[in-house]
């Protein structure tokens, strides 16, 4: 799970660093509302936790940019000291999905940050299908054309991060943080990753699914 706090009290911002940390979840700050946007757009996290008071841009009119702007729905846990009906219920216009008020119990943060970061796979199945190829989530498993691929760990999670961004290209990027978070190792296994992905799930088949779209990353092409 990764985080982008936006938060201009510096000690708060501290106090949350250390909390997320000690719980070895990744994130990323901003101080004030307009960077913190920007950020939201170029790298999206899997939770925004919003202060309301910000210098730039308040917290309100973020949120409403953020729904108008950005090209996914991004949960966003407003954060804080407001707790009048009114004020809660300006935030879940402005696009919120959870409301946490100020002072908070760590505990409490984690818990739904955590819940809002699993939000986005309600009502979804645990089978993805593109074309001929199959995963199934609950139980690992992928095949293609009814034939099982026989995948390396690391395999499988490349190809899971790509059906589920499906039609989306993902960068390099992309793959090293789902697959390393923010411990990348300092050789380059991706592209070694990459080849073994290709020889279970193309070469025993006419069509290759997984393209290389120059300068940009990597995608599937459904085959059917």
């Amino acid at each position: 799970m990764r985080l982008l706090v936006i938060e201009d009290n510096a000690l708060l911002r501290a106090q949350l660093h250390g909390l997320l940390s000690a719980e070895g979840i990744e994130a990323d700050f901003a101080g004030d509302g307009l960077s913190g946007l920007q950020m939201a757009l170029a790298s999206p996290p899997d939770v925004l936790v919003l202060d309301l008071g910000l210098p730039g841009l308040d917290g309100l009119r973020l949120c409403e940019r953020l729904r108008a702007e950005a090209d996914r729905h991004i949960p966003v846990l407003m954060l804080t000291a407001r707790d009048a009906l009114d004020d809660k219920l300006q935030g879940f216009r402005a696009g919120a999905d959870d409301y946490l008020v100020k002072p908070f119990a760590g505990a409490e943060l984690l818990a739904r940050c955590a819940a809002l970061s699993q939000r986005h796979r309600a009502g979804q199945t645990h089978v993805l299908q593109i074309g001929t190829l199959r995963i199934d989530r609950r139980h690992g498993h992928a095949s293609r054309q009814g034939r099982p691929l026989e995948l390396h760990a690391t395999g499988y999670q490349i190809l899971l991060a790509l059906a589920e961004a499906w039609p989306r290209t993902l960068t390099r990027s992309d793959l090293v943080q789902r697959l390393w978070d923010d411990a990348p190792p300092e050789s380059d296994p991706l592209r070694t990753h990459l080849y073994l992905l290709r020889q279970v799930l193309d070469k025993p088949f006419a069509t290759p699914m997984l393209k290389t779209v120059h300068g940009v990353g990597f995608r599937l092409e459904a085959d059917a």
